[in-house]
């Protein structure tokens, strides 16, 4: 190829020679790669996270949570729940936490509970049956029914009261009663009452509906 011109201007020629028959392919290849390099700067970046508490399998009401009951999983951080709880080991659930359902500070025994109840008073209040406490379940209307130990009258001091956690298994009492302990929701005019009949008599409670 290309005879009577020097070896080094007959290797310049071959090369252009080369480098035009492939310019098509090379063009294709620059062009491929300045859109990719276009389309990563119109991008949007990747939303930020934040690290969420989330149950590992389905949890009961009334669990106390511990190692393994809880995982953390990345949430885009203009999603994950305002309400979503930091800790979790060592609080007792309000209600059941289904597997991979977020762990929010309504779903756990505390302050956070007053926020489902709104103009209410949250308490917990000591029945001496645990066997009847362990009938109650989160969502429960009762009405809870104090009897005088020493005169056996009974009166209604909590009226359409909402079962907020379930029955726990609490040591004696100031009473040197046992029994457990139960969250409710109560009309703020009642709440005195209820504590008050919490504490010196016997507490049961009646399904009104």
């Amino acid at each position: 190829m290309f005879p009577g011109l020097p070896p080094a201007r007959r290797r310049l020629r071959a090369v252009r020679h080369r480098l035009g028959r492939r310019r098509r392919p090379i063009a294709a290849v620059l062009l491929a790669g300045s859109l990719l390099a276009g389309l990563r700067v119109v991008a949007p970046p990747a939303p930020a996270t934040v690290p969420v508490l989330v149950a590992a399998r389905d949890l009961p009401s009334g669990a106390t949570l511990g190692r393994g009951d809880l995982t953390t999983r990345l949430f885009p951080a203009d999603l994950a729940p305002a309400a979503a709880s930091t800790t979790g080991a060592g609080r007792v659930l309000a209600a059941p936490l289904a597997a991979g359902e977020v762990l929010t500070d309504v779903r756990v025994v505390g302050p956070g509970l007053a926020e489902i109840e709104p103009g209410r008073t949250v308490l917990p209040v000591r029945l001496p049956d645990a066997g009847m406490a362990a009938l109650l379940a989160p969502g429960d209307v009762v009405d809870l029914v104090a009897t005088d130990p020493g005169s056996g009258e009974s009166r209604v001091v909590g009226h359409d009261v909402d079962v907020l956690a379930g029955a726990a298994e609490v040591p004696e009492g100031p009473t040197g009663s046992g029994g457990a302990l139960v969250v409710v929701g109560v009309d703020d005019d009642e709440a005195v009452a209820v504590s008050s009949a919490a504490l010196a008599q016997f507490l049961t409670v009646s399904w009104n509906r």
